[in-house]
């Protein structure tokens, strides 16, 4: 392998890094609702889409004021809270009341919630595609004389300091082992005093966070915004799943393994066999042999329930 097939590689996983980043995020909140209240929300994409709209309304409305790196930086602070706000607001009006019901039940609201909120942003900002300033350059960088895109190399780091932000928390904070005895034990973690009411707000609010970040960097790489995005949502159910229902670590490595698995399958697979949906079916291809191996993903740990 001469050196340009070394660049090019490299360029290959660094940028499939990046997709995996976002596909971390996103997990990453699918996991911490259901760790949390054993809740899959299939809302995660549209409540991902919520926050690149709003930070694209911000960041539009703020450019000519304070300039676009400024107004970038201000709108996804205002949109990460805006979102945590608004996932917040959605469990405790929407799906708390379903706690203790019927999982069909329960996975029904998500569902719907994920309608009313699509239905919400194409009613307020309509389905057309919408410009989204930002302030990265469309030059690529170089780094070790590879070419990275200015917005992907943002997106690993930023996403990468996020993660082991969250990381922390769960580990040291106080809220953190609240969120993790709770995960364990609702139960158990009620009766030592834990509140868990505002175990399950936070770890919609950690989510809807999460989500943001994903959906922002999402709408910077891809130029435009249109209510669809969510969908991307569901592309990281399969990092879910390969790193395990219940495992935060596993949510984060399965993201970047398939993002950097796909964009691989992208790019060396997809011209040999004359098509581009190839990287389409990788992850549901990797999670499909994975799950033959191993049923409960790379980290996820198999529940025991004694009598």
């Amino acid at each position: 392998m001469d050196a340009m097939q070394v660049k090019f590689l490299a360029m290959g996983i660094i940028n499939g890094f990046a997709v995996g980043a976002i596909y971390a995020l996103l997990a990453l909140g699918f996991v911490v609702i259901f760790k949390a209240t054993d809740i899959f929300n299939f809302a995660q994409g549209e409540i991902m889409m919520f926050g690149a709209y709003m930070a694209m309304l911000m960041s539009n409305a703020l450019v000519g004021k304070l300039g676009i790196v400024a107004a970038f930086t201000l709108a996804f602070l205002i949109s990460s809270f805006t979102t945590a706000l608004l996932a917040s607001i959605c469990e405790m009006t929407v799906v708390r009341p379903m706690l203790g019901k019927p999982v069909l039940s329960i996975i029904m609201i998500t569902l719907g919630l994920a309608f009313v909120l699509r239905g919400g942003v194409e009613f307020i900002w309509g389905p057309e595609e919408l410009p989204f300033y930002k302030p990265f350059r469309d030059a690529p960088l170089l780094v070790q004389g590879v070419p990275i895109a200015e917005v992907r190399l943002y997106t690993i780091v930023t996403s990468l300091i996020l993660m082991g932000v969250f990381f922390l928390f769960f580990k040291y904070s106080n809220k953190g082992l609240g969120m993790r005895a709770t995960a364990e034990d609702q139960e158990t973690a009620f009766l030592m005093g834990i509140n868990v009411k505002r175990i399950f707000t936070m770890s919609w609010a950690i989510a809807g966070i999460v989500g943001a970040v994903g959906g922002i960097f999402l709408g910077s790489t891809v130029g435009n915004l249109v209510p669809y995005l969510s969908h991307m949502g569901l592309r990281a159910l399969p990092a879910v799943i390969l790193g395990g229902m219940n495992s935060i670590t596993g949510a984060i490595i399965g993201g970047l393994i398939l993002g950097v698995c796909e964009n691989l399958a992208g790019t060396y697979i997809a011209p040999h066999i004359g098509g581009g949906d190839i990287k389409e079916i990788t992850s549901y291809v990797i999670v499909l042999v994975v799950m033959m191996i191993r049923p409960h993903g790379l980290f996820g740990t198999k529940e025991i329930e004694r009598v």
